[in-house]
């Protein structure tokens, strides 16, 4: 079988995967995107909901993904109120910090389907789909990739995009560091007989943390990050006590529940790989770190590591290999920065949290309520996240 060649190789379409290969469109690059199986769009609200940050507003406006969007079934958001477990408060505000918004939230289908049929349109792009790795070899000369139906790629340049159980990142021997946490994320979403008013909630509980994510119109969608113990009591419970323990751990802030995407659970887990790159191999995404979703950042670092690395590839000059170890050292210390930080502050804030120790509980809270005094040091907090 005549092998098949690439500038680069994306396996992988995932959110992380599918925008680098989309921010290489009408680049001189040629694309290939591997995935398993097409995405499909939610029949109703999805349970996968996302808090995309202005910066990456920006970049998916940029592919031109962002336009074409369902703009009623995205919701911004204002406002802020973060809560401790003994009455410390600690409040950001989009108006306070001179922006326009802190956030927007969107499902996850919708953008994994958009930038699929994006992708599908690209002329330097080839979408293999359904396709499965199979060998992986990493040369001087070119990464070459087998795949399970026996069909053989080589690329200058092969990008791990395959989730934090990466294929890629294994075959290429690059070992990855996990944490568990002990906990899972509970996610569901709501009907609510309040409003709103574009605000998220948060509250740092004995349980876990808590947060309300505001949805279009009446509707809001839960992350809950518990210990696997107590989420599993969460998704087996009924609709209507379901909404009341939602409720009830929200002090019923936005009135009554209604469920109209039933719970569902994940493990948190933190992961930190030794490497990012290789010569010939890159990591993004959820391959290259996880982080604990309190802060949600996850998606948003994924999506900033593709940025950065389609426009480290577009700079080069036409005669630069994309596989050369010095433009991809340039990538991993374009990143390392922002990604150790938002791991070290999400573990850091999951450990402080999750103890039921006095001292510790008072000096969290006094720390929310310090912060929420210094309206300098809030708004940095806020800018710095927004990118």
């Amino acid at each position: 079988m005549q092998t098949q060649r690439f500038d680069l190789i994306v396996v992988g379409a995932g959110l992380a995967g599918a925008s680098l290969a989309v921010a290489l469109g009408g680049s001189r690059l040629s694309v290939a995107l591997i995935e398993a199986r097409s995405p499909q769009r939610s029949p109703d609200w999805d349970a996968r909901i996302y808090a995309v940050s202005p910066a990456n507003v920006g970049f998916l406006s940029e592919l031109g993904l962002w336009q074409r969007l369902d703009q009623e079934r995205i919701c911004p958001v204002h406002d802020m109120e973060i809560y401790g477990d003994r009455g410390a408060r600690l409040d950001f505000s989009a108006y306070g910090a001179g922006v326009t918004e802190l956030a927007r939230i969107v499902e996850s289908s919708a953008m994994q389907c958009e930038l699929w049929d994006t992708a599908n349109r690209l002329p330097n792009l080839s979408v293999l789909c359904p396709a499965h790795p199979q060998v992986l070899a990493l040369d001087a000369d070119a990464a070459r990739l087998s795949l399970s139906d026996g069909r053989q790629l080589e690329a200058s340049l092969v990008v791990a995009a395959d989730g934090a159980n990466s294929w890629v990142r294994s075959a290429a021997g690059i070992d990855a560091q996990f944490t568990p946490y002990g906990e899972s994320g509970v996610v569901a979403n709501f009907r609510i007989s309040g409003r709103h008013l574009n605000k998220a909630y948060q509250w740092f509980r004995p349980d876990g943390v808590l947060a309300w994510l505001p949805l279009p119109g009446n509707l809001i969608s839960m992350v809950w990050s518990t210990p696997d113990e107590h989420a599993g009591e969460l998704v087996a419970l009924g609709a209507e006590q379901l909404c009341e323990r939602v409720a009830g751990a929200g002090g019923h802030r936005l009135g009554s529940l209604e469920v109209i995407t039933p719970a569902a659970a994940f493990p948190l887990r933190l992961m930190r790989v030794a490497k990012t790159t290789l010569p010939r191999l890159a990591l993004i995404g959820d391959a290259a770190h996880a982080i604990h979703p309190l802060s949600g950042h996850g998606i948003n670092l994924g999506f900033q590591d593709a940025a950065v690395l389609a426009s480290t590839l577009c700079a080069a000059p036409a005669y630069q290999d994309p596989g050369d170890p010095a433009l991809l050292r340039r990538y991993a210390r374009a990143r390392a920065e922002e990604v150790a930080l938002l791991q070290y502050l999400t573990h850091g804030l999951q450990r402080l949290f999750r103890p039921q120790n006095v001292l510790l509980s008072n000096l969290r809270n006094v720390g929310l309520n310090l912060t929420n005094r210094l309206p300098v040091l809030r708004n940095s907090i806020v800018r710095y996240a927004l990118g």
